[in-house]
């Protein structure tokens, strides 16, 4: 587990930091422009060399992170009835601990960093005000610290978009290819498209779709992507990626109170912010051809972003045929590849994961998870972004989706034949949304589920209890 915990550090910094770390400074850009070209594989050779040339994870941080003092932060009474409240809830509730970190042992991040003043000169101009003693609490935490490594950025290093702008569909025709990848994302009359050829490379968009702010993340280790409204307690935050990890996936922070969230889940678990869920926007991913096909009208994200990337390159070439997940200190759930896809759900307090090869065989299946009754909808054509240096040219994992079985109340039965979906009852045509899209019932929308296809070993770290659909 050390080797792993030290020789992660290593393998990220050469193999994805360069080629991820877009902090406006022009000096960083210049010093990681050599190691940018890395690949997953390049690093997966490199665990061949012996341990004792492997940098500690100790060594690494303290030399990424300055020593730097730590002020105590003033607060309110108001404010620490609210934080006393949010840490019990959360089982946390020693907002004035002396050292948060005393039963931690040997920390696999760096701390020193979480300070207003420490972040300013990392993060974008004008997200926090040096000048405001602001930092993050961690004496309120619902995790173990031991849990946390450093992905070897630091905040905002992997830079998210903040102000995206868009381009028709017939633009995004010009340079995207009717397989790549893309989170769908439909909210009232509007309907968005985020190619991961450049989510792969920011891991977070704020933005704001039918007057909702919403945060749109990647995590590329674990192939988790999830929309988030960006809403808490009537403030809304805007999130960034902290440059940790958590069983190999993103933590993220926010900008108010420069708590952590995980990004799997969407929970609060460092910080002001601990115990608090944020709320799940529906969305798919999906190939650039079906969101297309089902949203002629919508807008896909812009290439010009303002960052200078390689978009259609993937700079985790090789990751998908990867034995074992980067910074993951766990042992992945044996009754499966650990970078197998699934598609993840839960329902009360049961999870299933069905596995995208049954899934696609298959075509259709039907389920009852918890009492309730589900529909599993399978659909070929888009291309894995983690496999091929360059996108398009990458194996194809197909779509799936999960929705509620019914129309009106009645319920229905569902074939595939030859790519096609129908419904027994009308012979109506369903797509990868679960809209009918001819016969009987076109028009007719199923409810979907919040199911998402994530690698095997991130969905049953985070829903160690789940059933394995086939098994």
């Amino acid at each position: 587990m050390s080797r792993l915990f030290g020789m992660g550090l290593v393998v990220l910094t050469l193999a994805l930091v360069a080629a991820q770390c877009g902090v406006a400074q022009s000096a960083r850009d210049t010093s990681n422009q050599a190691v940018e070209e890395a690949s997953v594989e390049d690093a997966l050779a490199a665990e061949a060399e012996p341990e004792g040339e492997t940098a500690s994870a100790e060594e690494t941080i303290a030399e990424a992170s300055a020593e730097v003092a730590e002020d105590a932060v003033a607060k309110s009474s108001e404010e620490v009835v609210k934080e006393e409240a949010v840490a019990e809830a959360a089982g946390h509730a020693d907002t004035t601990c002396d050292d948060p970190f005393a039963d931690a042992g040997s920390l696999g991040f760096s701390p020193q960093l979480w300070t207003a003043e420490q972040l300013s000169g990392f993060v974008r101009p004008g997200l926090v005000d040096p000048t405001s003693g602001l930092e993050t609490n961690f004496c309120l935490h619902s995790i173990d610290y031991s849990e946390i490594l450093s992905g070897g950025p630091p905040p905002d290093g992997i830079p998210p978009l903040d102000n995206p702008i868009f381009d028709s569909i017939a633009t995004g025709d010009k340079w995207l290819v009717d397989v790549q990848p893309v989170i769908s994302l439909a909210v009232g009359n509007e309907a968005k498209a985020y190619p991961l050829v450049i989510l792969i490379w920011h891991e977070i968009i704020n933005d704001e779709i039918d007057g909702i702010p919403v945060a749109i993340t990647f995590c590329p280790l674990c192939n988790t992507g999830v929309v988030y409204d960006r809403r808490v307690d009537g403030e809304v935050l805007r999130f960034g990626v902290s440059g940790n990890l958590r069983n190999s996936d993103m933590v993220m922070w926010d900008n108010k109170t420069l708590s952590w969230w995980q990004q799997f889940t969407g929970e609060g678990i460092v910080g002001e912010m601990t115990g608090r869920q944020l709320e799940i926007v529906p969305a798919q991913m999906v190939a650039w051809k079906d969101f297309k096909a089902a949203f002629p009208d919508g807008v896909v994200l812009s290439r010009e972003t303002g960052v200078a990337r390689d978009y259609g390159r993937n700079p985790y070439a090789g990751y998908d045929s990867s034995p074992r997940p980067f910074l993951y200190a766990g042992t992945p759930d044996p009754r499966l590849p650990a970078l197998e896809r699934v598609l993840g759900f839960v329902s009360g307090d049961k999870a299933v994961a069905y596995p995208m090869p049954l899934v696609a065989e298959a075509g259709v299946i039907e389920d009852n998870v918890a009492g309730q009754d589900v529909v599993v909808f399978y659909e070929p054509g888009q291309v894995s972004a983690l496999d091929q240096g360059n996108v398009e040219n990458s194996k194809e994992v197909g779509s799936a989706a999960i929705f509620v079985p019914s129309v009106d109340g009645q319920k229905l039965t569902f074939s595939y034949d030859n790519g096609v979906i129908t419904d027994n009852e009308t012979g109506s045509e369903w797509n990868i949304f679960g809209q009918a899209t001819s016969g009987d019932l076109a028009g007719s929308q199923l409810e979907p589920l919040q199911g998402r296809v994530d690698f095997w070993f991130a969905w049953a770290a985070f829903e160690p209890g789940t059933t394995l659909y086939g098994s």
